[in-house]
């Protein structure tokens, strides 16, 4: 069971809003997030439906939080007093921890951004996460939907590329290069039906020290690679001596953009450092013990064993 912990201050609600193009795939994300745990008494989930019928809703009624539907209306333009109210209304029925928007696939992010800076609303929420879904079929036609398209795209701290099933893999190399070179900075993850480690989901910039988890998962073996038939790629590397430092950071920056995740601890030779590497971007933090390295890499259809030898070369010998 993945617990789901959005990083909340003085007590306040921690929002994530879900957004997205029409049909990307918003849902279905939803639906897994909903699934990683099972108290959901203290979430309440908004969905945002574009139209008179709560389809959304509907289907996530079973999940055991409470859902909330705003019909009728987009949350960039009608609906910003409802929600506002139906956000008010719920801190004081529910006192939930954290609250989860599905906005409508034509809603502008930067509207919820501005209905949760008012006063009334900033004593008890913060707007922590934006999640964009995009449809890798779509990208292709981007110029045709405007800015609206891009300013999910470019307010997201993390972008699921998703349906990569139905494209030739050798667009998805394509696909990730053109993003990454459009929205810079962007982090990144392919995905097939919004399927995610809920820990890549929740990727804290400052990770906490809660202790190195075991490498378990790869059968204790120093290194070791296993393919999915969806030519998703995992493997790991540990080494007990330190890595030079400035021949890392050029492994790091030389990274392609299908290794969307590179995460444990890296020991140098003046100290021990926790590395967070999400689709494309690499977040470091102390690593308060002289503990080996320790790395586990997530990645799509990537070359393991060339990378593993471009570590083993950061060695200092």
């Amino acid at each position: 069971m993945h617990e789901m912990t959005p990083q909340k201050s003085n007590g306040n609600a921690g929002i994530v809003l879900l957004t997205g193009f029409l049909g990307s795939g918003k849902t279905t994300l939803l639906k897994q997030i909903l699934s990683w745990e099972t108290d959901l008494s203290g979430t309440v989930v908004v969905v945002n439906e574009f139209g008179d019928v709560g389809i959304d809703g509907t289907l996530l009624k079973n999940s055991g939080s409470n859902v909330v539907e705003l019909n009728s209306g987009c949350i960039c333009c009608t609906l910003a007093a409802d929600l506002k109210q139906s956000l008010d209304r719920n801190w004081k029925e529910f006192r939930p921890s954290r609250i989860l928007i599905e906005s409508s696939g034509v809603a502008d992010p930067t509207a919820v951004s501005s209905v949760l800076s008012r006063s009334s609303l900033k004593k008890y929420m913060t707007l922590e996460k934006i999640i964009a879904v995009l449809d890798a079929d779509v990208w292709a036609a981007r110029e045709v939907f405007g800015p609206l398209f891009f300013n999910q795209l470019e307010m997201a701290q993390l972008t699921l590329l998703n349906k990569i099933d139905l494209l030739d893999k050798g667009l998805i190399s394509t696909l990730l290069e053109e993003i990454h070179a459009e929205i810079p900075n962007s982090q990144v993850v392919p995905t097939i039906h919004c399927r995610i480690d809920p820990e890549v989901l929740w990727a804290d910039p400052k990770p906490k020290m809660v202790g190195l988890k075991p490498m378990d998962f790869f059968n204790n073996q120093t290194q070791r690679a296993t393919v999915d038939a969806s030519n998703y790629v995992t493997f790991a590397f540990q080494s007990d001596l330190p890595l030079d430092e400035a021949r890392f950071d050029a492994f790091l920056s030389q990274l392609p953009y299908e290794m969307f995740r590179v995460k444990g601890s890296v020991r140098f030779s003046d100290r021990t450092m926790m590395l967070n590497y999400v689709g494309g971007r690499a977040e470091w933090s102390p690593w308060e013990s002289d503990v080996e390295t320790q790395l586990a890499f997530i990645g799509w259809h990537v070359n393991s064993e060339d990378l593993l030898e471009k570590v083993n070369a950061c060695i200092v010998s």
